[in-house]
């Protein structure tokens, strides 16, 4: 028998909540480390992120534009495989396991994985070859005519409130208007919170204190994963 009731979407923030850390962070490191972004770059990176934690209106295509100096001309076939190799050596361990079993859960339920974020696409696509999530909304850098990146992003990062509208936009083209509904939420941070308020069941995990005082005042579950 062929059901007609709505699609439901268990969707996860990657930064913070599906791995422990910052993966676009780590990927700074790591070209300072490899001397691929300049010093005058590096600077201005830093000063972004200092402003960000002050909770200052920021630009979030311009941080974006500067880390992907380091590939701009670059053909597009050898950029996403030295991000492959980064998200192997780096970033995977930092997975975690609460959220791959979290993923494996809501997929046996029946339930849509979709993880949704602000770090570059090739990232997240690596990921979803080895964790239990079948749809990812992430942020896609712009590509030249003659397949290299640019360093612009193509359309709006998958940053705060955006998270939400790309997962309405990702959700009525996949399932139709009617055919979805986004039935849990997982996020770790402040900017999670239009996504989490969107969610029937929201969950806050290892939150910062502006998504705890959130989260207490929504009695939404606070889980501490390792």
């Amino acid at each position: 028998m062929i059901s007609d009731a709505p699609v439901r979407l268990a969707v996860f923030d990657f930064d913070g909540t599906s791995i422990r850390g910052n993966s676009p962070v780590l990927l700074v490191r790591h070209l300072v480390r490899k001397r691929m972004l300049p010093p005058s770059v590096v600077v201005r990176i830093l000063l972004w992120a200092v402003a960000y934690k002050l909770r200052l209106p920021q630009n979030e295509s311009w941080v974006r534009c500067l880390v992907f100096r380091a590939f701009a001309r670059k053909p597009v076939r050898e950029v996403d495989q030295f991000l492959r190799d980064f998200y192997d050596s780096t970033v995977e361990r930092r997975f975690r396991t609460q959220a791959d079993e979290a993923m494996h859960q809501h997929t046996e339920a029946g339930e849509v994985v979709v993880v949704v974020s602000a770090t570059f696409e090739p990232l997240v696509l690596r990921a979803m070859e080895s964790h239990s999530f079948q749809y990812q909304i992430s942020t896609r850098m712009k590509v030249a005519a003659d397949e290299t990146y640019t360093n612009e992003v193509e359309g709006l990062p998958v940053e705060g409130a955006r998270k939400l509208s790309a997962v309405r936009e990702f959700a009525n083209a996949q399932f139709g208007e009617d055919g979805w509904k986004l039935a849990f939420a997982y996020g770790d941070h402040h900017s999670d919170r239009s996504i989490l308020q969107a969610a029937e069941t929201a969950y806050a995990v290892n939150p910062d204190r502006p998504l705890a005082r959130m989260a207490r005042r929504c009695g939404w579950p606070v889980l501490r994963w390792r």
